[in-house]
Formats: C-alpha cells, structure tokens, sequence
C-alpha cells in the first residue's frame, strides 16, 4: 500500500512559509488531477525563483506578485507544460521581467486517451534547461533532474540548501501519477524514479498536496504499486480480458469514474513497456485498441 499523504493546510491565494527558503501559494483550481490545486512555490528572499506559476488565472498571478511586493523575481521554472503547470509563466515574466526556464511542449500526435490536463501547446522558455544545470540566487540553488515518464519534458528542480525536491507531477503524495499517452511513456517513468530514489532526498514538495517527508519508502511503494498493477494486467490477459476497455472497470473499480478515461492510458502505457519486456504481445503495432496476450 502506498502511504499517501493528502492533509494539508492552508488558504487560496495566500503565501505560506513552509520551510526556510520555501514559500508556497496554492491556485483555487481543484479538480480530480490537480487535487486541492496548483502549489507555486517561490524560493529565497530579496531576489527569488518561482517554480510552476501555474494555470492561466488573473487571482493567482496577483497572489504570486504580492507575495513578492518588494522583492525580484529572477527566475521562473517549469516542471512540465501541463495546462495546471506553465501558462501563467509568460505572464508572470512580463510584469516582473524573471527569464523562463524549462523545456517546450512536446509536438503531440492525435491522443488515443485524453485527460484534463491537457499540454500548453504553445509554450516556449526563453532558456531550454538541461539536465544537471544550475540555477542560483541569494542563498539558494536549483538543480534541473530529467524526469521523463509523466510528460516527455517533465523536469524536476533540487534544492541542495535543504536537501529538498520539487518533484512536480512526477511524485505526488496524494496520489498516483497518471503516465498516459501520447506523450507519456512507462518505461522512462519506471528509470526516473529510481533516479530519484537514488539521490536520497530529505523532502519532496510535489505541485499539488503536501510534502512527502518519507521519501525512501514512500517511494519503494510507489514502484512497488506500479509492478502490482502489471501483475492485474497479466492476471487479467490470462483470464481473457485481453482489451483495455475490458480490464479498466475491473482494475479501477474503487477509482472515480471521470478517472477512467486517463487510467486507461496509464493501463496502454504499462501494456506498451510490457510488450517492450516480451511478457505480453498482440498482432501488428500495440494500440489502445489491440487485443494481448501472454507471450
């Protein structure tokens, strides 16, 4: 079972310091992939980084400026270009002058499955960042970590000061991460998540909830859940459910409905690294609509 974390305090539009050099602002955009909403988080004092400005929303813009009424923000990053993630940043940058970092919307071919957080199709940094780049103000450090999995230009940002991570979508604590096509991939998800693992952070501070203060083991089960449901899937090709739309309404039974249409594209992504793996295979190229079986 995963130790999902999902208590968490605070008020819309109101800054709140949640360590030393963090502070966080939340977006009033709750839904069922952004949970209680869109956390922006500002780092440092006097001269300061923003990371995820979040969805397009004139009250979140204005929260974020006053939250920074004095200071400079230098630097604005993007975990990914989600629509709950990177339209606000060209805002953002054009009343305080701050240079996007980030990586561009990838160029997307007809979806198989659509999910509410659709990609911001336009975004474009003004810096691409690369993998292992820093970014530095006053008493704080960013280090870029590729994280491709959720989205192909999923990063997430170090900070070395608190042994922390701001681990956008990649790691949430209230939920699983929907890793759905066309632009998400399993198999790089799986390799980044250990990438993570194996930096041994004290902290993670997803964009949507709490903090995930039990790093290591929150995140053996989160890879442990995700080898469980490749089990199901097997269980369920073995039992003939050799579809997709057969197997959603069996593996996702207990899960909210509007979630059916992105837990398929997480089930077509894990079927796309197991037949990656030579466990489960169909006849022609794998699609959302194939029928599997055991190898």
């Amino acid at each position: 079972m995963i130790p999902f974390v999902r208590d968490i305090e605070f008020e819309y539009g109101q800054a709140d310091q949640v360590s030393p050099l963090i502070r966080r602002v939340v977006a009033n955009n709750p839904g069922p992939f952004t949970f209680k909403g869109t956390g922006t988080y500002i780092i440092g004092r006097g001269e300061v980084a923003v990371i995820d400005p979040g969805p397009l929303m004139d009250d979140h813009l204005e929260a974020l400026l006053a939250a920074t009424a004095g200071e400079t923000i230098s630097t604005i990053v993007t975990t990914h270009t989600h629509l709950d993630h990177s339209p606000l940043a060209r805002p953002l940058a054009a009343r305080t002058g701050a240079i996007i970092h980030g990586r561009a919307s990838p160029e997307l071919g007809p979806a198989s499955v659509r999910v509410e957080e659709d990609d911001d199709g336009h975004f474009r940094p003004d810096v691409a960042i690369a993998d292992g780049q820093r970014l530095q103000g006053p008493g704080w450090t960013l280090e870029a970590i590729a994280t491709p999995g959720h989205a192909s230009n999923h990063v997430c940002y170090a900070l070395p000061e608190e042994n922390a991570l701001f681990s956008g979508d990649h790691v949430m604590g209230w939920s699983t991460t929907v890793i759905s096509q066309p632009d998400g991939d399993m198999t790089d998800y799986y390799a980044s998540l250990d990438r993570v693992a194996a930096r041994g952070f004290d902290i993670l501070w997803p964009t949507h909830g709490p903090p995930i203060t039990e790093v290591s083991p929150f995140l053996a089960a989160y890879k442990a859940h995700r080898l469980d449901r490749e089990r199901q899937i097997l269980e369920q090709i073995a039992a003939g459910q050799g579809e997709i739309r057969q197997m959603v309404p069996i593996l996702y039974a207990a899960v909210d409905p509007r979630l059916h249409p992105a837990a398929a594209g997480s089930v077509y992504s894990h079927i796309l690294h197991m037949v990656r793996q030579g466990v489960i295979a169909c006849d022609g190229p794998p699609r959302a609509d194939s029928r599997y079986r055991l190898a």
